[in-house]
């Protein structure tokens, strides 16, 4: 599909903002609710799972994902994406022991293994890439706008019905992005191929994508952050004696939605690396706050400059991964540069969990680590990568193998 000049809002580009909604809370309205669900099964010893386990099936199916995308097409990865969250929500009340729950939640990760890599594509195909990061901000805003609505509905449902009506629902909301995407989406991939098994054989130089190492990188500091505070964050939400689980969720999309809506803007007129300074280094301050927290306007607090950073790191991220990668391989490079958002959140859920151990005294310590690796980012930024020659060097090894086939 070509490019208009200049133009980004057209009726494709809405419906896919959308479905993203809707699929993002679908999956987001269960997480307040899973650690409880999971304590009543008699899994509390396994609430790090809950997350770490969805991340790495979402992990290990990106590099289909990604070849999937740039074979077979952008939609079809987006339905199968949507199509898990109908299945797996609608799965969860009828699982009744520790290990059918953990097992279930590890097959629902292929549901953000596959939709997101398929939506950064087709959003890269519609719009111009001098608003690449506008756009990708728009997308996620939307995704935050369902990872907003998703928690607080889902504990809404429980409280007032029960956790398996909340099940039901997710599946409606996963459903109609399924909906969207088969009545309102046209495929944007020029050279599609039909679905064969054979395409699912990966070779070593379609997991990862070399030119985009540094967005790799930097992905991976900062989204472990993520996956440490959807871990902590409930338990710690009852410890200051909060209520709602949902509420620090609540402050942090709000603040990331209002941040969104010029994150892209900025990105787009100043560049990536200058932007994914600011936000990792915020990031870092964030999660410090929370160290110190000891009253519910503190955490909140956090919460709304941790929305803040976010905001303005995963537009950047998403774009310069686009930037720097092959312009035909577009879901290989966003497909690795997942693998490291779900490493992160993955690694994030389980090590947070490790090292507060259902020990309020250890909240603190949970989050200084937290904020020490998230600071490493900012490092990374300001110390070690060099645009210009690390692009040189990782386009020379990109591009050794095609030079090898001619000479031969």
């Amino acid at each position: 599909m070509d490019q208009s000049p200049g133009r980004v809002y057209t009726f494709h580009f809405i419906m896919l903002c959308l479905s993203n909604a809707l699929f993002s809370a679908s999956f987001n309205m269960l997480l307040p609710e899973l650690p409880a669900y999971l304590t009543r099964m008699g899994g509390e010893d396994y609430k790090g799972y809950i997350l770490a386990l969805f991340t790495l099936m979402a992990g290990l199916s990106r590099p289909f994902s990604g070849k999937l995308t740039d074979t077979i097409g952008r939609v079809p990865v987006m339905i199968f994406g949507s199509l898990v969250c109908v299945v797996c929500s609608l799965l969860y009340p009828l699982v009744s022991s520790v290990g059918a729950f953990l097992l279930l939640r590890f097959f629902h990760g292929f549901s953000t293994g596959f939709k997101p890599t398929g939506t950064a594509a087709y959003v890269s195909d519609i719009v111009p890439a001098t608003r690449r990061a506008e756009a990708m901000g728009m997308v996620g805003l939307f995704s935050t706008i369902g990872l907003a609505l998703g928690p607080a509905i889902g504990g809404y449902i429980s409280t007032q019905w029960n956790i398996q009506v909340m099940f039901q629902i997710s599946a409606v909301f996963a459903l109609l992005s399924v909906v969207i995407l088969v009545g309102g989406m046209r495929e944007t991939l020029a050279d599609k191929q039909g679905f064969r098994l054979s395409t699912l054989r990966i070779s070593k130089s379609e997991i990862f994508e070399p030119l985009v190492l540094a967005p790799v990188i930097v992905t991976f500091l900062t989204y472990l952050s993520y996956g440490a505070l959807f871990t902590i964050i409930p338990d710690f939400s009852s410890h200051l004696g909060i209520q709602n689980k949902g509420l620090f969720f609540t402050f942090f999309t709000a603040a990331s939605i209002g941040i969104r809506l010029l994150a892209g803007k900025v990105s787009d007129k100043y560049g990536r690396v200058p932007i994914l300074k600011i936000s990792s280094f915020t990031m870092a301050i964030a999660v410090f706050v929370l160290a110190v927290a000891h009253t519910p306007a503190m955490m909140l607090t956090a919460a709304i400059i941790y929305g803040v950073s976010v905001g303005l790191n995963s537009p950047a991220i998403t774009a310069w991964t686009i930037d720097l990668g092959h312009p035909q391989f577009k879901g290989r490079a966003l497909a690795s540069m997942y693998i490291a958002m779900e490493a992160g959140i993955g690694l994030g859920a389980y090590l947070s969990a490790f090292i507060y151990h259902n020990d309020t005294r250890f909240f603190a310590l949970t989050f200084y680590c937290t904020a020490v690796v998230t600071l490493l980012a900012s490092v990374y930024l300001l110390f070690i990568y060099h645009n210009r020659r690390l692009q040189v060097m990782l386009r020379f090894v990109h591009m050794r193998a095609p030079i090898r086939r001619f000479l031969r």
